[in-house]
């Protein structure tokens, strides 16, 4: 079964309180982005890796490849105005059947693990995201008031969101909606049932300076 991977990089460095965007900072002398990219060779050499950049953002890439020296295959596509509209871009460049695979591209630390809970369970029943259970309390807004809620009814989503490409294709042939958080969401939408595997608590997605010192010390260790 051939396997596609998008990853989605459109991120800017807003929170990180620096004009570098965050996909692109250095993480252990090497950019979070190449991380990423190398832990799904890693997984499967013969993947077909698909990267979502910014147009503006494509030459300052092509420039951090060859200041390190980084050769693994991959195509850059550009984004587009939402993250859904990204996808689609990187969804145009499917060829063939098999397994497609969604990721941020500042989730460098996602595990081989978690890659092969995925494939298995996408290949036995359409798709996968992986998730881990909430484990601090919770509180919801209603109105004025807020109330406390039963957490282990509530899970935390990560990425790689996984399915077989003819269930993605299909879901994403729908006309955009602002109720849309994440691919599952896409194909929900369009009728398909979402399966939820375990994910690995060091597959955090990287968006402030606080996120970069904890990679950087799972990295490390």
């Amino acid at each position: 079964m051939k396997k596609f991977v998008i990853i989605v990089a459109g991120g800017s460095g807003s929170r990180m309180g620096t004009e570098i965007p965050k996909q692109f900072l250095e993480l252990c002398r090497k950019p979070v982005l190449m991380h990423t990219i190398q832990v799904f060779h890693d997984f499967d050499p013969e993947s077909k890796i698909i990267v979502v950049l910014p147009e503006d953002q494509q030459l300052f890439w092509k420039g951090l490849c060859l200041k390190h020296s980084f050769s693994l295959v991959h195509q850059v596509v550009s984004g587009g105005k939402t993250r859904f509209h990204s996808v689609q871009n990187g969804l145009s460049r499917i060829d063939g059947e098999g397994v497609i695979f969604i990721h941020d591209g500042v989730r460098p630390l996602v595990s081989q693990e978690t890659l092969g809970r995925c494939l298995e369970t996408a290949l036995k029943s359409g798709n996968a995201i992986p998730v881990l259970p909430v484990t601090e309390s919770l509180r919801k807004l209603e109105g004025e008031q807020n109330i406390s809620v039963d957490r282990s009814q509530y899970f935390s989503v990560q990425t790689p969101q996984t399915f077989r490409s003819d269930q993605i294709l299909e879901a994403f042939k729908q006309d955009f909606d602002a109720a849309f958080t994440d691919d599952a969401s896409v194909a929900e939408k369009a009728g398909f049932s979402i399966n939820m595997v375990e994910g690995n608590r060091e597959n955090i997605k990287i968006t402030t300076p606080t996120d970069l010192i904890i990679a950087e010390a799972f990295l490390k260790r």
